[in-house]
């Protein structure tokens, strides 16, 4: 009897520890997910008022001359990246572009707006527009991991695993505390069984 009481306590005490530490690591994101995921349940219902911004230049004939010849290899040259951070404030890093003839045509997509730079081949002028939707809508695309790069899909992942632990060890001292709590497993039980009623029910 003693060492049953022993090993229970031993759970008990590592379970919370897992489950506290877990929690605390997922507590923002857990807030973050489950507030976007109202937000975007009833997206039809919030109003936003997209702000577009548009700019224009041109590009000096070196730099025009260097975006020319890069075309050949299908690459955005330093040169015009350089360019185009120090006189317009755009950073193209990673994205490649869509090439022709005529133009050069960069994407800019971002979370909560979207963005796209062209570049006219042949007179070198150069065109940009950036969509803001707002904070909720930056708010959902992190949810959704949309346009957010590798960084935040670590973190994702990370976030997820935190989850994990934290209902798992929950559900370990559930089991442990449940001789003293008769409702536990009925209300468990509940959380398995409204959902699936819903799905067989109402989702065709």
């Amino acid at each position: 009897m003693k060492s049953k009481f022993r090993s229970r306590a031993f759970w008990l005490r590592h379970m919370r520890q897992w489950h506290w530490i877990s929690a605390a690591v997922c507590l923002v994101g857990m807030l973050l997910f489950a507030i976007t995921g109202i937000t975007l349940n009833n997206a039809a219902l919030i109003e936003s008022s997209p702000r577009v911004q548009t700019q224009s230049q041109s590009l000096p004939a070196d730099v025009l001359a260097v975006t020319k010849a890069a075309r050949e290899v299908a690459e955005i040259p330093q040169m015009l990246q350089e360019w185009l951070r120090t006189q317009m404030g755009i950073k193209v890093g990673e994205r490649t572009g869509e090439w022709s003839e005529q133009e050069l045509y960069i994407s800019l997509p971002r979370p909560g707006g979207d963005g796209w730079i062209s570049i006219d081949l042949a007179d070198g002028a150069v065109s940009h527009e950036t969509t803001d939707r707002g904070w909720i809508a930056y708010l959902n695309d992190l949810h959704k991991g949309r346009n957010t790069g590798a960084v935040w899909a670590w973190f994702l992942d990370v976030f997820a695993i935190a989850t994990i632990v934290f209902c798992l060890t929950g559900l370990v001292l559930m089991q442990l505390m449940a001789s003293g709590r008769p409702s536990t497993w009925p209300l468990v039980s509940m959380g398995f069984i409204v959902p699936a009623l819903l799905l067989i029910l109402f989702i065709h």
